[in-house]
């Protein structure tokens, strides 16, 4: 789930070229290796067709729904040749420019400029060799001409249904990432330069790697992001705190306090139950829970359940019930405060709004005011998700979910979020971990985003029909309860969050909200995507973010004239919420309120694998 963008890097050193090193091979280690990498490539293909033929239930063949947007496609080629001939034209002129430069360079005019380059920020390409060695320059600039022809034909192609062109450009950039020189031994000069430095035994350990994954995910792939390494509790997620609160759907962790005083109202979080919440919490440097607390506020963090086939049937109104008022009610025993602050992230925000509407509706003011980070309630542009979700795929994805007990395995919802950006989620850890040999290094964030949770068959196929293909939230058709949700009876202060490079939840959706809500609502937008957009402490001094005291109709409108501020949103936050945090108390230790302690943070349920 993260969304943050590489700078453009310097080539990176090389030393001896690839001739040089062919030299100094030692062709005996070499062919040694190459039979074992033989040996184990066919054991690895006779284990898959074993796989493969003895499961009892295949599911559908194509549950992505993948062949209609071809089809789509195709359909559009043929009717729209125009486009098709301008674009292989344009295509077969740029090809002749390549060779003329080509050649040019190979005569030894390095004045020669390149006929195409990398986009900024791609780092597929940062190895030196690429530009210095004029062979693979060229490799490298006849797939981007091709890439960029194949992408920009779908885009100009008439025809498409509108319904379909997200889903045709979506997996055509699929498409063209896969197939991209990096991805392939002979192509890519990183990975040769390793065999032949190691005699192959890069291969041989990158094949080891490829069958502890496949292992690892009982016969599907499950690429391995982070090395090993971390204990939650122990080195992530140690923020100090105690579990207050349990039923069969959250644990309530109340963290203690490190300021002698107080906000009198507390502040709780949801955050979504599709990762765990210890993304607020990964290290001591970057925990937004501790820096909270460092402002002095009581912080109460919702730590959802890691469903099974027990809570297959849980529905929004369950997580309403269970979840938000069972938390309401507790903080109100633990703090003897009846409202308190309260933030939803994500999809925890989408649950947050809904509660709302409902609250508003039975005319319960138990919330006082409510902050969304990266959440969306109008799912109108909802951005690439939203490709994943037509009635063909909802019903493949009903089909697995039973045939799995009643949830979706977490490994299939982290491997959705993946291709959202695929050169950095899943193409450079084919490259490191199988080709190049090499395990993952540790990294705490990577971590996080590899320990997946299950989700409850009756939400999640309800939050994706009613949400993501209906749009039912904004356009005041949906119902929890009996109840028909109307945001625009939503008065409490509302504090939008949303991040200038989100892929989960863009800008421009989050922006929708602002007409939603009924009460004053404040907007910005931070840097980044929808992680580091919103795990940015201010002691980093990373990022920007942008403010605007204006109303505007448009979210351009608003970026047109809003203003930007060096560094972290925290700070701006904060100045809202101590706003509507009362006045200061003396600090609360958990467990002095009516709620005793049944353990310590981060809990049980945060521990709890999907495998």
């Amino acid at each position: 789930m993260m969304g943050e963008k590489q700078s453009a890097s310097r080539p990176e050193s090389t030393g001896p070229s690839l001739s040089d090193r062919l030299t100094h091979l030692d062709r005996e280690k070499f062919a040694r290796n190459m039979v074992m990498v033989a040996g184990q490539s066919q054991r690895l293909v006779g284990e898959f067709l074993r796989r493969w033929a003895d499961r009892e239930n295949p599911g559908p063949l194509d549950p992505l729904n993948i062949s209609s947007a071809f089809f789509a496609l195709l359909k559009a080629m043929g009717a729209d040749r125009q486009t098709v001939a301008e674009t292989q034209t344009q295509l077969w002129r740029d090809w002749m420019g390549l060779w003329e430069t080509t050649a040019r360079r190979m005569l030894g005019d390095d004045s020669a400029a390149p006929v195409v380059a990398p986009p900024p920020g791609d780092r597929r390409f940062r190895d030196a060799e690429w530009q210095q060695n004029e062979i693979f320059d060229f490799i490298k600039q006849s797939y981007l001409l091709s890439a960029n022809a194949m992408q920009g034909m779908v885009a100009n192609l008439n025809g498409i249904p509108e319904g379909e062109r997200k889903r045709v450009e979506f997996y055509t950039r699929q498409f063209a990432d896969a197939f991209a020189p990096t991805n392939f031994l002979l192509t890519n000069p990183e990975v040769m330069r390793a065999t032949l430095e190691s005699n192959g035994e890069n291969l041989v350990k990158g094949l080891d790697n490829l069958i502890a994954d496949i292992e690892r995910g009982r016969g599907e792939l499950s690429i391995r992001q982070s090395a090993d390494g971390f204990v939650i509790g122990e080195n992530i997620a140690t923020a100090p705190g105690k579990v207050v609160f349990r039923n069969k759907l959250i644990e309530l962790l109340q963290f203690s306090p490190t300021t002698a005083e107080v906000h009198e109202r507390p502040l709780l979080i949801f955050p979504p139950w599709i990762n765990k919440f210890y993304i607020l919490d990964l290290r001591p440097e970057n925990s937004f829970i501790r820096w909270l607390v460092a402002q002095g506020y009581t912080v109460f963090v919702v730590s959802w359940a890691n469903p099974d086939s027990d809570l297959a049937q849980m529905g929004f109104e369950d997580y309403m019930r269970d979840g938000v008022f069972a938390a309401l009610d507790a903080v109100k025993d633990a703090t003897g405060v009846e409202d308190p602050n309260c933030v939803g992230y994500c999809i925890g925000g989408t649950l947050l709004a809904a509660t709302l509407a409902y609250m508003a509706a039975k005319k319960d003011a138990r919330i006082h005011s409510a902050t969304f980070w990266a959440a969306q309630t109008d799912f109108s542009e909802a951005g690439d998700l939203s490709v994943f979700v037509d009635e063909a795929q909802l019903e493949a994805l009903e089909q697995q979910m039973k045939q799995a007990g009643g949830v979706l395995d977490g490994a299939k919802m982290a491997g959705t979020f993946n291709m959202l950006r695929a050169n950095d989620l899943i193409w450079s850890f084919v490259i490191n971990n199988y080709m190049l040999g090499k395990s993952p290094m540790p990294f705490d964030l990577l971590y996080w985003n590899s320990d997946t949770t299950r989700m409850p068959e009756k939400l999640h196929l309800s939050y994706l029909r009613q949400c993501y293909k209906d749009n039912a939230l904004a356009l005041g058709k949906m119902m929890l309860d009996g109840v028909k949700l109307d945001l625009s009876k939503v008065k409490v202060p509302v504090y939008l969050q949303s991040a200038k490079e989100d892929h989960i939840a863009p800008a421009n959706s989050v922006f929708k909200a602002v007409k939603l809500f009924g009460g004053p609502v404040r907007f910005i937008i931070a840097g980044s995507g929808h992680i580091a957009g919103v795990i940015n402490p201010p002691a980093a001094k990373k990022y920007q973010y942008w403010t605007n005291e204006k109303k505007t109709e448009t979210v351009d409108g608003w970026r047109a004239s809003a203003t930007e501020h060096a560094g972290s949103w925290w700070p701006d936050w904060d100045r809202w919420l101590s706003a509507l945090s009362g006045k200061k108390i003396p600090a609360r230790q958990p467990g002095d309120g009516k709620l005793k302690v049944l353990g310590d943070a981060p809990g049980d349920y945060v521990k709890v694998k999907s495998r």
